[in-house]
């Protein structure tokens, strides 16, 4: 049987405003690592970050341009820059993580003819029909990768986006560095040194970035709300950048410096080791009072073995499994109300009073499903998407060129 022709490597341009933390900037560094891992070449177009030595490691290459800009002047010359970028470079393919750079990379390969991908990371607000089309462009890809079920809905209802362009490709989860098994004890006393938080107390933690619809207000609000309010052995520890929203963040310390969460609750900025948070967490809580698109950190607390309370919206039914979509038997955590600190604080309370048995068989089902989220699976199902566009491609030239000559 003949031997089939070697596959020829791409050059794969993402683009991304900053490489710092964020769901879109990890996955597009996984991607990255997947490319290279097999001999294609990863370039991502963005204004660097904190991230940008870990692009280099994993062998993806940096090119600083300022594609975050939504300044139309900007963003005009930016489809010139990467129009160059993929003439000089080869690209074969570009890839949109967000929407300022989506539009210049959007009219840049339509000029120069390669493939265009996007992914909705997020879900988009749209208060008016000028944010409706400006939004539209993470829609107009040759494929559009939702990142849940819930988020490929809202592109179908929104931009009647045909369905055979939308691939559903959940976040990916390095479920080798969220292990418990790999976390050990000296990283986990480190943080406990360094947010305060002495080793007798149990801790409830809220991993997220410091902006008003992530919901730390209710999370202070349910500290103090019966039953948590009575137990004095709990300390709720808000790990997050406020990325300059410096006045939400001094409004937080206001309210955690009033007489009922005064000591109980920790602003305690961002947080670099977040498995060995997960491993000294008794709770994760994820309090959004807007959808989440997918809600990595539900499945980072899963994989680690951490019960999960989180609000009812969003992508949370497939992260958190919980009744009544799903058997009790199968619970891995709980969903509550948006902004309702009450039943946030009965389910906190609910999961804080778990048995040692109950705990170790949630545990034991909360990293079953991680599996689901793999990485591994993210990063092969993204390369498909490319290889399928690359292929589609190369049939058509095929055709076009027989009848020319």
């Amino acid at each position: 049987m003949p031997s089939s022709p070697a596959r020829r490597p791409l050059t794969v341009l993402q683009v991304i405003p900053q490489l710092d933390a964020g769901g879109a900037e990890r996955t597009a560094i996984d991607v990255a690592a997947a490319l290279a891992a097999r001999g294609d070449r990863a370039l991502v177009a963005s204004a660097g970050g904190r991230l940008a030595a870990e692009l280099a490691a994993v062998g993806g290459t940096l090119i600083e341009l300022p594609v975050g800009s939504k300044n139309p002047a900007a963003m005009a010359a930016n489809v010139a820059r990467l129009a160059r970028l993929v003439r000089r470079e080869r690209v074969d393919l570009l890839h949109a993580r967000s929407r300022a750079p989506a539009w210049p990379a959007l009219f840049a390969a339509r000029l120069s003819g390669v493939p265009f991908v996007t992914t909705f990371h997020g879900i988009y607000n749209e208060r008016h029909a000028a944010k409706r089309i400006y939004n539209s462009v993470m829609a107009r890809g040759d494929a559009v990768i939702a990142n849940s079920d819930y988020t490929a809905r809202l592109i179908m209802a929104r931009y009647g986006t045909p369905a055979v362009r939308i691939v559903v490709i959940p976040r990916g989860t390095d479920l080798a560095r969220f292990d418990p098994r790999r976390v050990d004890a000296g990283r986990g006393a480190a943080l406990r040194g360094a947010w305060g938080v002495e080793a007798s107390k149990r801790i409830v933690l809220n991993l997220a970035r410091l902006t008003g619809w992530k919901g730390q207000k209710v999370l202070i609000a349910a500290a103090q709300q019966e039953p948590l309010a009575s137990r004095h052995d709990v300390v709720f520890v808000l790990a997050g950048d406020d990325q300059g929203r410096s006045e939400y963040r001094r409004e937080l310390e206001r309210l955690v410096a009033e007489p009922g969460p005064a000591g109980r609750v920790r602003i305690v900025g961002h947080c670099e080791d977040a498995p060995a948070a997960f491993a000294l967490a008794d709770v994760a809580v994820i309090a959004s009072t807007e959808p989440e698109a997918f809600g990595r950190t539900a499945v980072e607390a899963a994989a680690m073995g951490v019960p999960v309370v989180a609000t009812a919206l969003g992508a949370t039914v497939e992260t958190v499994l919980a009744p009544p979509e799903h058997d009790a038997g199968l619970r891995t955590g709980w969903r509550v109300p948006a902004g309702d600190a009450a039943a946030l604080a009965a389910a906190i309370d609910a999961a804080l009073a778990l048995s040692p048995q109950d705990r170790a068989a949630l545990a034991a089902r909360a990293r079953a499903h991680a599996e689901r989220f793999a990485v591994e699976r993210m990063q092969a199902a993204t390369l498909a998407v490319y290889d399928r566009l690359m292929s589609s491609r190369e049939k058509l030239r095929e055709t076009i060129v027989p009848s020319v000559s």
